[in-house]
């Protein structure tokens, strides 16, 4: 993904992709996103980044009625190392995990081939139902579902994220979209 978008901007379309009013629609599951902190290691140049996102709670309506929660909390950890050109986002659950841990890793670095032009995106995403006596029979297919739910809900960040690149593009070029 992003192969030809440079790092610059996609690492800048990331952190942007959240505030911007076009992309709220987009990603609907997503309810609120605070910074909690963020400090830049004067040794390393690293950035760490702590947000926290509420969202949506995940999977089909009836596992929401039985654990009776609407909405999930997660934290995104994110370290951005400029000197590598190298962001990493990690983000996991902290409400819900009796019955559910998501964690989702997203990894961005230069290509090999072309490191000024071009990026690589690596995702990768662990679900996990935790067994209930009440769903114990159906834990399969709620991971299923809660699969699904996740890989839709991933499609709309990338989305996002190449409309932000494409907006950052024509901002750097002075052009109004």
């Amino acid at each position: 993904m992003f192969t030809s978008i440079p790092w610059e901007r996609v690492t800048s379309a990331s952190w942007r992709k959240f505030s911007d009013p076009e992309n709220k629609r987009t990603l609907s599951h997503i309810v609120e996103v605070d910074t909690l902190n963020h400090k830049l290691d004067p040794e390393s140049g690293k950035l760490y980044t702590t947000r926290a996102i509420t969202v949506h709670a995940p999977g089909p309506w009836f596992v929401r009625k039985i654990i009776g929660q609407d909405i999930c909390h997660c934290v995104e950890s994110t370290v951005v190392d400029a000197r590598t050109k190298s962001m990493q986002l990690t983000t996991r659950n902290i409400s819900l995990k009796k019955f559910l841990e998501v964690e989702e890793k997203i990894r961005y670095d230069p290509h090999p081939d072309n490191p000024n032009g071009w990026t690589v995106c690596r995702q990768e995403t662990s679900i996990r139902i935790k067994p209930l006596s009440a769903l114990a029979s159906m834990a399969e297919k709620v991971e299923q579902k809660c699969a699904e739910k996740f890989m839709q809900n991933s499609a709309k960040g990338r989305e996002v994220m190449e409309r932000m690149c494409k907006y950052l593009e024509a901002e750097s070029r002075g052009i109004a979209m």
